[in-house]
C-alpha cells in the first residue's frame, strides 16, 4: 500500500489556495520541538526550502534516501520532493520557505536547485563564512521588517544559492571540500603534532564536529581521525630517524613523548619494530638502493 505523503505550505499547516507570503523564516527548533524534533515525510508543491543547520545534528530524508546533517551545513529542497528530518534536541538554525516562482533560476544554479542537496559549509573558507553570515543576515532582515527588505532578501538568497551551487560543484571534483579539509588538517597536524593534540582539537580548528572529521578522514584514508594523527606522528618520527643522527630518546622528546620508554613502545606497536631496529634496517635499505 502506498503511503500518503501530505502536502503543506508550512509543515503541519494546511496548504492554502493562495499563499500570503513569498518568503517565510523561522528557527528550526520553533517548529521541530512541537513534533519531538521529527518532521515526517511531506512535500511542498509551490515552495522551495533552505535549512541552515548551525548546531546539533540530525538526518535529512529524501524519499528512501538518508543524509547526515553535521553543522554548519545548508539543506536545499526543491518543490514536490518528499522529504523529512530527524533532529537532535540541541539543533539550531533557520528554515527559509519561499515561493519557487519568486526565484530567478538559470544555468548552474537552476540545475543545482532542481535536486535536493545537503552541502557542508566550511567556516574557515571565505565563501563558506560569507554564506553563513548571509543566512544570519537574511533571518535578521526577515524578522526586522524594515523598508527595502524585499530587495535585500532577494539579493541574499541569490548569493547564498549561487555560492552553494558552486560548493556542490567543488565537492564533485577531486579538489572538493573534503580534499581541502584534508590538506588543511595535514598542515595543522604538522604545526601541532609535538603537542599531541586530540582529534577534537583539529575538528574545532577546522570548524567541524569530531564525527564529521572522522568521516572525512575515514573516506580519504581508511583510518579514524585518531589513527591518522598517530600515523602522521610516526611518519615524522621515521623521517627524523632516517635523516638525522639524533638518539631515539631525543626524537621522542621532540614529538611530545616525555617518557622515552613509552615512545619506544608506541613506535613498536605502530610499526612492529623498535625505533633503533627500524632506523638500522631502513638505512641499510637506502644504502643498498643508492649503490645499485
Amino acid at each position: 500500500m502506498t503511503r500518503h505523503v501530505p502536502t503543506y505550505d508550512l509543515y503541519g499547516e494546511r496548504a492554502g489556495n493562495a499563499p500570503d507570503f513569498w518568503l517565510h523564516c523561522e528557527t528550526i527548533p520553533s517548529r521541530s520541538s512541537l513534533h519531538r524534533y521529527e518532521i515526517g515525510l511531506h512535500r511542498h508543491e509551490s515552495f522551495f526550502q533552505i535549512l541552515y543547520i548551525s548546531a546539533g545534528s540530525g538526518d535529512a530524508l529524501f524519499g528512501p534516501e538518508r543524509a547526515t546533517l553535521t553543522p554548519p551545513a545548508i539543506v536545499t529542497v526543491p518543490p514536490a520532493v518528499n522529504h523529512g528530518f530527524r533532529f537532535s534536541r540541541d539543533v539550531d538554525g533557520h528554515v527559509f520557505t519561499m515561493l519557487a516562482s519568486h526565484l530567478r533560476l538559470a544555468g548552474e544554479m537552476g540545475r543545482f536547485v532542481a535536486k535536493p542537496h545537503v552541502t557542508p559549509l566550511d567556516a574557515g573558507d571565505p565563501d563558506g563564512a560569507f554564506v553563513i553570515a548571509t543566512l544570519e543576515r537574511l533571518a535578521a532582515e526577515w524578522t526586522a521588517r524594515r523598508s527595502g527588505r524585499t530587495d535585500l532578501m532577494e539579493a541574499y538568497l541569490a548569493s547564498v544559492l549561487m555560492l552553494t551551487a558552486r560548493f556542490s560543484g567543488r565537492d564533485d571534483a577531486p579538489e572538493g571540500a573534503a580534499a581541502r579539509r584534508m590538506e588543511h588538517l595535514n598542515g595543522l597536524i604538522h604545526q601541532h603534532f609535538r603537542a599531541q593534540r586530540p582529534a577534537g582539537f583539529y575538528a574545532e580548528k577546522l570548524g567541524i564536529s569530531p564525527t564529521h572529521l572522522n568521516r572525512i578522514v575515514k573516506v580519504a584514508t581508511g583510518l579514524s581521525a585518531h589513527a591518522y594523527i598517530g600515523r602522521k606522528m610516526i611518519d615524522e618520527a621515521k623521517r627524523e630517524l632516517v635523516f638525522t643522527d639524533m638518539p631515539a630518546q631525543e626524537i621522542g622528546l621532540r614529538l611530545g613523548f616525555a617518557d622515552p620508554a613509552y615512545f619506544s613502545r608506541y613506535f613498536l606497536r605502530e610499526t612492529g619494530e623498535t625505533p633503533r631496529a627500524w632506523r638500522l634496517r631502513e638505512r641499510v635499505r637506502l644504502a643498498t638502493q643508492s649503490s645499485e
